[in-house]
């Protein structure tokens, strides 16, 4: 397998509705080819709620008039809204690594190791827990909160989309409207909050480089 077919570009996309996204996301995935590059999407939403293919709306306690938008990825209800990194990941997994396939829990894994190296960067500790996927504060008074969330869509011939959210310097009040990945109770933090005050433009480039290093 050749480098060129592992290879991963990253696209900048700015500001963008979440219904956009997503559409953008299943059209480029519907007309991939064998030469159909893998790309990262580097995007920030407006405040929206989503919910994955096994959500229970109920888990929506109350939207303040936020949308909702039913997708087909993975997961539970989660929030995107402005100073969170988004990056979807629109990948072949047939031909992500040199000599095969890259499975889907692999792909999981190295998915959670980038946000993992990109919190490090900023000497932020940031864990898995078993069964529940996305980063979780590993220690200190926000320890347990989730820092980031994942939620991915593989397609019977291995094409993904969806992606991850790391959460920089947000309003993270509407995640306590809702209960974050069907989980009551559980506490949602940001690296602003945990005393990083960093530029999202500088956190999106950190984590997609993070997440190229992972996968190209």
């Amino acid at each position: 397998m050749s480098a060129s077919s592992t290879a991963i570009s990253i696209v900048q996309r700015g500001v963008e509705p979440y219904e956009t996204s997503f559409a953008a996301m299943r059209a480029y995935t519907d007309a991939r080819t064998a030469d159909t590059p893998n790309q990262l999407w580097i995007v920030e939403h407006p405040p929206v709620y989503t919910l994955g293919l096994a959500a229970d709306p109920a888990h929506i306690l109350d939207a303040h008039a936020i949308p909702v938008v039913q997708t087909d990825r993975g997961g539970e209800v989660t929030y995107h809204g402005p100073g969170q990194v988004v990056i979807y990941l629109l990948i072949d997994l047939r031909r992500s690594k040199p000599g095969g396939r890259l499975f889907s829990r692999e792909f999981v894994h190295k998915i959670e190791q980038a946000v993992i190296d990109t919190l490090a960067a900023y000497n932020l500790v940031g864990e898995r827990k078993p069964g529940a996927p996305g980063i979780y504060v590993a220690a200190g008074r926000w320890q347990g909160a989730k820092i980031a969330a994942l939620g991915l869509k593989v397609r019977g011939n291995g094409c993904t989309y969806h992606g991850v959210s790391l959460n920089v310097a947000m309003d993270l009040a509407p995640f306590s409207w809702i209960n974050p990945c069907g989980y009551q109770g559980l506490a949602t933090v940001d690296m602003k909050t945990l005393g990083v005050d960093a530029a999202l433009p500088d956190v999106q480039m950190a984590l997609a480089d993070a997440l190229a290093k992972q996968l190209g």
